[in-house]
């Protein structure tokens, strides 16, 4: 199995899970009481660390850029499709393995596919917050397709596809496990600015919010889980252990944000909720759900933990599904629950094929 990035390169100790310092404590806390599970989840860390993970894929050709994001191109005929992924992680969770690719498959499904890559973070960027990513690059990407695109906005990339479609002319919006309404998090919340307030003061000095400080806080949702799956790689089968390394490689990678998008997501975002609000502005008009005119619809988990249900927009349609954050995704259960009804719903929208 071939994946995507430069890792399957490295030598095997850079390989995650990062940061490694925590995922150590979370692993003595968590299996303190069992010697047994110690070592269990330690086998399965080494290999993780040691798999081998072939050759890295080539990437798609990318046809526009934007500052340092490029849209690729993945072919097919029909109305175009633009995959928006996250800032946060790689954007290739959309496009894994050969096997496990949603932007591939649609594309085979009668749509020109796209797939917006946000690029290599620039410290001289630190200024650029989330809505300036959407007005100043994701907007002038889309704006140079040949016709409106159907947008399709996975995690903070819905939500951010959401804003794009309050101020420009899309063909149809579908987001999956976006969050909007981010009181929705409730308790969760404080977690999240308490880890802020740690890593502000760096993060300011940085220009950058390091990936490990976003790890940090998704491993805190669920510590438990995060040393499990270890303990269960161990003994894991050879094609289920493929797509484990696969997915872990993704998880643990990911350019830093820039400071300033750091921030608006943890303070205005997560602490104020001004998307849920309405006070939330791209190039200082106000988006949200109540400004789209175009078909639109969001999938949500009602098992995610990142992105729980009750953060979801309130969007025109919306499909509950029993698959978690990634599992929606690239879970065994994903072409059912997600990628065929996905499918289905781009094709009735008015002017598709």
């Amino acid at each position: 199995m071939r994946i995507y990035g430069g890792t399957a390169q490295s030598s095997a100790l850079q390989h995650g899970p990062r940061p490694l310092p925590l995922f150590l404590d979370m692993l003595r806390s968590e299996t303190a009481a069992s010697p047994e599970r110690t070592a269990a989840v330690l086998k399965g860390l080494r290999r993780y660390q040691e798999a081998d993970r072939g050759r890295p894929r080539r990437l798609p050709p990318a046809r526009f850029r934007k500052r340092r994001a490029r849209l690729r191109d993945y072919g097919g005929d029909g109305r175009p499709v633009v995959f928006v992924p996250s800032l946060i992680n790689p954007p290739f969770v959309l496009d894994l393995t050969p096997e496990t690719s949603l932007v591939r498959w649609i594309a085979d499904a009668g749509f020109h596919a796209w797939l917006v890559d946000w690029g290599t973070t620039d410290p001289r960027d630190r200024e650029m917050d989330v809505a300036a990513h959407v007005g100043r690059v994701l907007e002038p990407l889309l704006a140079k397709l040949p016709e409106p695109p159907l947008l399709v906005g996975y995690c903070l990339g819905g939500t951010m596809a959401l804003a794009a479609a309050s101020r420009m002319k899309v063909a149809a919006l579908a987001t999956i496990a976006a969050p909007w309404r981010f009181a929705g998090y409730g308790a969760a919340a404080a977690d999240i600015g308490a880890l802020w307030k740690a890593a502000e003061p760096g993060c300011h000095q940085l220009g950058l919010v390091p990936m490990e400080v976003l790890q940090t806080g998704f491993w805190r949702l669920d510590p438990r889980r995060t040393i499990a799956k270890f303990e269960a790689f161990a003994g894991m089968e050879a094609e289920r252990a493929a797509m484990f390394v696969a997915l872990e490689d993704w998880a643990n990678a990911g350019e830093p944000l820039t400071y300033t998008a750091g921030a608006e997501l943890f303070e205005q975002m997560v602490g104020e909720d001004r998307p849920g609000r309405g006070e939330w502005r791209v190039g200082g008009a106000r988006v949200g759900p109540g400004m789209i005119d175009c078909p639109s619809i969001e999938y949500v988990s009602l098992t995610d933990r990142i992105v729980p249900a009750a953060t979801a927009a309130g969007l025109a349609e919306r499909r509950d599904l029993g698959a978690g954050h990634v599992g929606m995704i690239v879970g065994g259960g994903a072409r059912r629950q997600l990628w065929e009804p996905l499918r289905d719903w781009l094709r009735a929208v008015p002017g598709s094929r």
